[in-house]
C-alpha cells in the first residue's frame, strides 16, 4: 500500500556518496529504499489538487530557464506571450518525461526477465517501475490541466525511442536512468519553490524529487558495482556512447515545434534559443552533479565528453 507524505523531499540528496567508497551489496541497498518507499510515496492523482484552477499571472516553467529568456526576440515578447512560451516547454518536458520513463520501465521489465523474484533488487526495481508509472500519469494529467498538448514522436525520434529499451543494459542501463533522471532532478530541485510557479507544477515538481532522489540512488549504486567488475570493452562502449544523451536532449529540447506552438517565428526562435548563453547555463547547471560522477567512475571518455558539450551541457 502506498503511504503518502505532506512534506517535501528529504533536505540531503540521496544520491551523494563518492564513486569511490565501497559499495553495498546490492540487495541491503534495495533493502532500504524499499522501506523509504513505503513513508515517501505519493499518489499523484489525490495528491495534486488537479481542480484548483490556474493562475494566468503565473509561469509553467521558471522564466529564467525557458530557452528564450533573455534574448532579443523575449524583450519584444509580452508577458502573456512568456506564460505562453511556458506552457509550450512544460508540455514537451513533460511529453520527453513521459517517452523516458516508458523506456526505462521497458528495460528494467526486460532484466528482471533474468534475476531472482525472491530476491530485494528485483523487488525494488518493480517498486521504480510502479513510481515511474504513476509519474506518467500525472505528467499527462499535468500537460492537459495546463491546457496544452502533448508532443508526439515522430520520424527519427519515434525509431530512436523504439530502438533505446533494448540496447539498455548492465552499466548502459545505469547511466542511462542517471541521464534522464538527475539533469532533471538538479533543475527541478531550483525550480520547485519559486514563487512565479503554478502551484500545481511546483507541488508536481516536489513530489517527482522526493520519489526521484531514491530512483538515482539505486542507478548510481548500479553503476558502481558495475565498475568494480568491468571489463575494458564495456568501459569504453558505455564511456563514450552516453554522450549521444547530450546531443538528443539538446534536440529535443529545443524543436521548432515548441515555438510554432507559442505562436513564434520556429525557425528564428529555435535559432535564437541555441546561440541563449543563459539557457547554456541551465543546462551547464544541470548536468554539474551528473558529469562529475561520470568522471569519477571512468566513464566519461572523449566521446562522450563531446558530445555533452557540443549538446552544451560542458564547458
Amino acid at each position: 500500500m502506498t503511504h503518502t507524505i505532506r512534506h517535501g523531499p528529504p533536505a540531503v540528496h540521496a544520491a551523494t556518496t563518492s564513486p569511490s567508497t565501497t559499495v553495498p551489496d546490492r540487495d541491503t541497498v534495495a533493502t532500504r529504499l524499499l522501506a523509504g518507499s513505503v513513508t515517501r510515496s505519493y499518489q499523484p492523482i489525490v495528491d495534486i489538487d488537479w481542480d484548483a484552477g490556474l493562475d494566468p499571472e503565473k509561469f509553467f516553467l521558471p522564466p529564467q530557464l525557458l530557452s528564450l529568456y533573455d534574448t532579443p526576440l523575449w524583450h519584444t515578447m509580452s508577458e502573456s506571450e512568456r506564460i505562453e512560451l511556458s506552457r509550450q516547454e512544460l508540455a514537451n518536458v513533460l511529453s520527453v518525461g513521459i517517452w523516458f520513463e516508458n523506456i526505462l520501465n521497458q528495460a528494467l521489465l526486460r532484466s528482471l526477465l533474468h534475476d531472482d523474484p525472491t530476491a530485494r533488487h528485483p523487488h525494488y526495481a518493480l517498486t521504480e517501475i510502479g513510481d515511474e508509472t504513476r509519474h506518467m500519469i500525472m505528467f499527462g494529467r499535468a500537460i492537459d490541466t495546463a491546457g496544452a498538448r502533448p508532443f508526439r514522436l515522430r520520424g527519427w525520434r519515434l525509431l530512436v525511442v523504439n530502438l533505446l529499451p533494448h540496447t539498455f543494459r548492465g552499466s548502459l542501463l545505469w547511466v542511462s536512468a542517471l541521464i534522464g533522471e538527475e539533469i532533471f532532478d538538479s533543475l527541478q530541485r531550483r525550480m520547485m519553490a519559486d514563487p512565479q510557479l503554478q502551484p500545481m507544477i511546483a507541488r508536481l515538481m516536489r513530489i517527482h524529487v522526493t520519489e526521484e532522489s531514491r530512483h538515482i540512488r539505486f542507478a548510481r549504486e548500479g553503476v558502481r558495482r558495475r565498475m568494480q567488475h568491468a571489463g575494458h570493452l564495456e568501459r569504453l562502449i558505455v564511456g563514450n556512447v552516453n554522450g549521444l544523451g547530450g546531443l538528443l536532449m539538446y534536440h529535443l529540447f529545443t524543436h521548432r515545434g515548441i515555438y510554432a506552438r507559442a505562436g513564434l517565428d520556429p525557425v528564428e526562435a529555435q535559432r535564437q534559443a541555441r546561440a541563449n548563453e543563459n539557457f547554456r547555463r541551465a543546462r551547464l547547471m544541470g548536468f554539474a552533479g551528473l558529469g562529475r560522477f561520470l568522471d569519477d567512475s571512468g566513464l566519461m571518455g572523449p566521446l562522450a565528453r563531446r558530445g555533452w558539450r557540443r549538446g552544451g551541457f560542458l564547458d
